[in-house]
């Protein structure tokens, strides 16, 4: 018998984060590498991770097995929750309203300013010298 999975897709800046929801004890597979050796010493990005499921008092249910490429870590842990509340949503509809109201099923359009000519970076001028 088909084993009962979940897809869901998050971005963030560059990142890019394909995210499957198996039933499960709660393991989370980032990489093929568990999320403590991929987060090695960010609780902080952990925490961003795992805030779907605390929203929703799903931890322990899943086991989450995540794909994400560009960006860097912040971007991808973003891009990483994006994915599991999407996939959550697949998962029971129900949940629609608290993702939506703690805002992790909105794409965060900020994106990284390009640089402009005559400039060094996109808004940082050369320095200035009266002589």
């Amino acid at each position: 018998m088909a084993q009962v999975q979940y897809y869901g897709t998050g971005r963030r800046k560059h990142s890019v984060a394909r995210v499957r929801l198996v039933p499960g004890d709660g393991r989370i597979v980032i990489n093929n590498r568990e999320i403590d050796v991929y987060f090695r010493g960010k609780e902080t990005l952990k925490l961003i991770v795992k805030q779907p499921l605390v929203e929703t008092a799903t931890e322990g249910q899943y086991d989450i097995l995540v794909n994400v490429t560009g960006g860097g870590y912040t971007g991808q842990a973003g891009a990483i929750r994006h994915g599991v509340s999407r996939a959550l949503l697949e998962a029971d509809p129900e949940f629609r309203g608290s993702l939506k109201s703690a805002g992790f099923l909105t794409r965060d359009p900020r994106m990284k300013e390009r640089k402009k000519y005559g400039l060094k970076a996109a808004r940082r001028a050369p320095q200035f010298s009266k002589r």
